[in-house]
């Protein structure tokens, strides 16, 4: 098995993040430093991360966590900020499946399959993320409905079309699939209004429901089932030529 597989089965993060943490020189195999991703392990290999020994087969996990304003969406922070991560407490190494801003809240899942964090986050799966907005600039007309339903095009190109429902003058439910850094910001940006408040209430088959702000649960294995289901079903239906970024979505 290639060793950012290895690490992704072991819970350390998602594939891609685990080729990072590679390349930076964080882990060892039988205590010698290796730098390459693709180096082939076994299960009787010892593998360190930071120094601390992994193993490929831990309990997964899946958390739902209802995200308060400024808390940031990762494992740790330099500048001493709360982390998504320090509100679910686990003996597990738990992360962040789907980033937000951190004046954004609402729906963000913490676990420890790398697989599965994979499916969820990779642009070839389409996952589907519902936004509830609230914006200035007055009522959010009908030509700028359209707009973003057609896709804008900002600076790093055309965005793909976005579902999206209004359910006050000031406020709209707008669901993407892609991920790009700020993206829901920018494109009601783009048509004239500034983004005031941003809350993601699903995440492919997952809703928020009434979780309380600040508060987790742990997903049920039929959950974490159909979240798996749902983004194989995109994939499966997706155009071979799709392609999206991923980052910050709000």
């Amino acid at each position: 098995m290639r060793l950012a597989k290895y690490l992704a089965s072991a819970g350390v993060a998602s594939r891609r993040a685990a080729e990072e943490i590679v390349r930076a020189g964080r882990v060892t195999v039988g205590g010698e430093a290796v730098l390459d991703p693709a180096r082939d392990v076994s299960t009787e290999d010892v593998v360190a991360v930071d120094g601390a020994r992994v193993s490929a087969e831990p309990e997964r996990v899946v958390y739902a966590l209802n995200k308060p304003r400024g808390v940031v969406s990762t494992a740790r922070d330099t500048h001493g900020r709360p982390t998504v991560v320090s509100l679910v407490p686990s003996r597990l190494r738990l992360y962040p499946v789907g980033r937000l801003d951190a004046d954004g809240t609402g729906l963000i899942l913490l676990t420890n399959d790398g697989e599965l964090a994979n499916r969820l986050m990779h642009p070839r799966y389409e996952v589907d993320k519902t936004y509830r907005v609230v914006v200035g600039g007055g009522p959010v007309g009908r030509r700028e409905l359209e707009s973003l339903r057609s896709g804008v095009k900002l600076e790093d190109g055309m965005t793909a079309p976005a579902r999206v429902r209004r359910i006050a003058p000031d406020t709209l439910e707008l669901t993407i699939h892609e991920g790009r850094n700020r993206q829901i910001k920018r494109m009601c940006e783009h048509v004239g209004h500034r983004v005031k408040s941003l809350q993601r209430i699903r995440f492919g088959a997952l809703s928020l429901g009434d979780l309380r702000l600040g508060s987790y649960r742990r997903l049920t294995a039929a959950e974490v089932k159909a979240l798996s289901a749902g983004a194989e079903a995109r994939r499966a239906g997706a155009p071979s030529s799709s392609r999206s970024r991923r980052s910050r979505a709000g």
